[in-house]
Formats: C-alpha cells, structure tokens, sequence
C-alpha cells in the first residue's frame, strides 16, 4: 500500500466517524428537545402557593426559641470563664 492510499483511507474514515458522532449528537438534540416539551405539556409546573402571614401561635414560638438559644449561649459562656 502506498502512502497516499493509506493517506486517503486515514482521511474517509476519520469522516465517517466525525460523520457518526454528528449525526448521533443532534438526534440526541432533537430527542432530547422533545422530551422537553412533551413533558412540559403534559406535566406543567404547579403553580407556588404564596405563604399566609404568621400566625400568633408561631410568633410566641419564634419568640420562645429566640429565648432558649439566647439562655443557652449563656449558659455556655459562662461555664468557659
């Protein structure tokens, strides 16, 4: 075989193998762009419920807990001393 035919042969294949990678990464595209969509379709994202203003209840929670941590940390202090 001689250098140009090996040249030529070196040449049609790496063509067919870009060729191939081409062609499978834009099916990938398009399968992937109609998943998409189908799912977009028939699975729409729910719409988000906007929270309700606080009630009594967990104001005098948060207040509670806002107590606790702040005797705890003392309570930590003041063994360190």
């Amino acid at each position: 075989m001689g250098t140009e035919n090996l040249i030529t042969e070196g040449f049609s294949l790496m063509l067919l193998g870009m060729g191939t990678v081409f062609v499978f990464l834009t099916l990938l595209v398009v399968v992937t762009t109609g998943m998409s969509s189908v799912v977009q379709k028939y699975l729409p994202e729910p719409v988000p419920t906007t929270p309700k203003g606080t009630s009594r209840a967990s104001q005098q929670d948060q207040q509670t807990l806002l107590a606790v941590i702040s005797a705890a940390i003392h309570a930590h202090r003041s063994n360190k001393k």
